[in-house]
């Protein structure tokens, strides 16, 4: 699996005073306790996958340089490692990962230079492969995520039941021998 970029909303501050919930109100138009509920699905199939969101203490914020992060750690081979643990903070620990000093610090704990990862978000580094995989998933139809594509043909959106990985890889493969057979 590989890790792309994609911001829900690139427009958002790094410092944003509304709870998550506040802002899926206003985005959607409904009441704070449609969007805490409506978030509780959500956190209820995080949790039969082992995860733990803490959704009523979420940091909003924008993620642009979370992902150039990312996209840095990749350079060392560390994406995974390091889209995962900001993904933890974010989710799980209400880390503000727009701020500069709680990225380095995540990105010291899975073994990326302190001096490094400071100097790369001080700089503009590695902004324009993020825009470029932004770029792509633009280009793929992707309006959400989790997105996964497989071959560069199959899409799915959104939090999914294993069954329907199942299926759908199970598919591709039939696809696949049909047209290699």
């Amino acid at each position: 699996m590989t890790y792309r970029s994609f911001e829900l909303d690139p427009t958002m501050d790094r410092d944003v005073k509304e709870s998550n919930y506040e802002r899926l109100a206003k985005k959607y138009g409904m009441s704070i306790e449609q969007a805490k509920a409506n978030t509780q699905n959500m956190v209820q199939m995080a949790e039969a996958a082992g995860l733990d969101y803490q959704m009523d203490t979420l940091i909003l914020t924008n993620t642009f340089d979370a992902h150039r992060l990312a996209m840095f750690a990749e350079k060392y081979g560390l994406m995974k490692e390091m889209t995962e643990r900001i993904l933890h903070a974010y989710f799980t620990e209400s880390k503000h990962i727009g701020d500069h000093e709680t990225l380095t610090d995540l990105a010291v704990e899975v073994g990326l230079d302190r001096e490094a990862v400071s100097e790369m978000l001080a700089s503009d580094e590695m902004a324009d492969a993020v825009r470029a995989d932004e770029q792509e998933a633009k280009e793929v139809g992707v309006t959400g995520v989790p997105f996964y594509l497989i071959n560069r043909k199959y899409a799915l959106t959104g939090a999914q039941p294993t069954e329907v990985f199942v299926q759908a890889l199970t598919q591709v493969i039939a696809e696949d021998e049909e047209t290699t057979g």
